[in-house]
Parts: C-alpha cells; structure tokens; sequence
C-alpha cells in the first residue's frame, strides 16, 4: 500500500512542483503528473538509502515536491536541446 501512496503524493507534488518552479514550463499534465510521481519515487529510495527512512516508509511530501523539482528542472534541460 506504500507505493500507492507514494505514487499519489507524487501525483499532487508533480502539480506543486510545477507551480513552484519558475520559468516557462512546456510540458503537459500528463509529463508533470509522470515527473512528479517519479520524483517522490526518487524521493523515497534515495531517503531509504541514506537511513532517513525505514523500509517501507514513503517521503514526506515536502521531500517529494523538491524530487519533482529536481526532475522538472533535469526535464527543461534536456527538453531544450
């Protein structure tokens, strides 16, 4: 069941985080929703992996929203090349 909330916190951080991030952001909903979930998948394996989270326990949602920045921001620039 952790992942399904992962992937729902990633789906509203995705949102945050795109309304967050300046600039011209060209990607669509369905990129942002995707980017977001990956973010807080992100979020979650490198905080596990660093100790800050046991097993089984998902990022926070501030933790996802700055992995769904992270990712946006990666995006732009590979979108603009």
């Amino acid at each position: 069941m952790s992942i399904v909330w992962t992937i729902l916190i990633g789906f509203v951080a995705g949102l945050v985080a795109r309304a967050i991030k300046p600039g011209d952001d060209s990607a669509g909903f369905i990129v942002t929703t995707l980017i977001g979930i990956a973010g807080s998948l992100l979020a979650t394996y490198a905080g596990q992996a660093m100790g800050w989270y046991s097993a089984g326990q998902g990022a926070g949602f501030i933790a996802s929203v700055l992995g769904a920045i992270v990712l946006l921001v990666l995006y732009g620039l590979i979108r603009r090349k």
